[in-house]
């Protein structure tokens, strides 16, 4: 008799347990019914909230001078992380393909934007130029469009944009034919851009044309972009004069690299390109880039020595011979 209740009772409580219904202290009984599965109202629980024994500290006013204010509360950023990086690694730059009035109402009324905007002669006050600044350096803008540059895309989250007023290129008979800066527009442009530069320590080869980051897509800021002097100022990739010569050298008779090396030369330099061994389409288009951004004078898009050596001479200097070299020793 005494083995029968006992039984039964194990029956009851492993009944109770696959219920889900509790066993122990606080519980009724253990023909408590099975819990409802109804939906719970919104006012059938609350968060839990710890009370304050105390209030905080209140800080005194020679503490509260370091605080800045915001919208119902204030910061204090006397404390700073590691763990952050910037958000601006790019300089683009661009020109605009209208005269002052246009490029204005379409940087301020159009769905495209910039962070500044060159204008044709800029003004000047107290002996120096000035600079229309459209948008804070930290916000985003729309100016650098479909884009890449190295392991990078989009780089308008990436970037802080320069638009020049400059009428871009009529066509002619003889093909496109570009405008130039003025010198007005140039002092300006180095003292922008060489503050920039240095304020966010933008390395010389992310110093870039929109041609450079969407070859094909575009040509800005054009071949009569004054890099070279830029580079003199200390802003911006150029090759030297005696490494370039000295590539010329080695490529000539017959030794030039081939499409794949050329391809996966300019790809390591930061442009986006495939490299399929073949003079395709993509290739034409980033060598006309590269070729109006560094030799101006000739952007067929037609691969040749002295493209090779600007190249390999551009790698040489910023990514060390050892990194051109090992692109050169590779056998296709």
């Amino acid at each position: 008799m005494i083995k029968w209740i006992s039984g039964l009772l194990c029956l009851l409580i492993l009944t109770a347990c696959s219920s889900g219904q509790p066993i122990g202290p606080g519980t009724s009984s253990l023909y408590n019914k099975p819990p409802s599965y109804k939906k719970a109202r919104s006012d059938d629980f609350s968060v839990p909230v710890i009370q304050d024994r105390s209030p905080g500290k209140i800080l005194t006013k020679r503490e509260g001078a370091r605080l800045k204010p915001r919208q119902g509360y204030w910061v204090d950023r006397s404390l700073h992380t590691r763990g952050e990086n910037q958000r601006i690694h790019f300089l683009v730059l661009h020109y605009t393909a209208g005269n002052d009035q246009q490029s204005i109402d379409a940087l301020t009324e159009g769905a495209v934007g910039v962070h500044y905007l060159v204008t044709n002669q800029p003004a000047s006050y107290r002996q120096r130029p000035v600079v229309y600044q459209l948008a804070d350096e930290q916000m985003r803008t729309w100016h650098a469009g479909v884009s890449a540059w190295g392991n990078r895309h989009n780089l308008n989250d990436t970037s802080i944009g320069i638009e020049i007023v400059n009428p871009g290129y009529t066509r002619s008979l003889s093909g496109r034919v570009y405008a130039p800066y003025s010198e007005s527009q140039i002092r300006l442009i180095i003292a922008l851009a060489r503050d920039i530069v240095k304020r966010y320590d933008i390395p010389p080869t992310h110093v870039v044309g929109h041609a450079d980051i969407a070859p094909g897509r575009k040509t800005d800021p054009g071949p009569f972009f004054p890099w070279e002097q830029l580079y003199r100022a200390g802003i911006g990739a150029w090759p030297d004069h005696q490494t370039v010569l000295m590539y010329k050298n080695r490529f000539a008779g017959g030794h030039m690299p081939s499409i794949r090396v050329l391809q996966r030369g300019l790809a390591a330099y930061g442009y986006a390109i495939e490299p399929t061994g073949r003079m395709d389409k993509q290739t034409k288009q980033v060598l006309t880039s590269f070729q109006m951004h560094f030799r101006p004078t000739n952007y067929s898009g037609h691969y040749d020595l002295e493209t090779a050596a600007i190249l390999f001479a551009l790698l040489n200097k910023y990514d060390g011979e050892q990194k051109a070299q090992s692109l050169l020793d590779e056998a296709w």
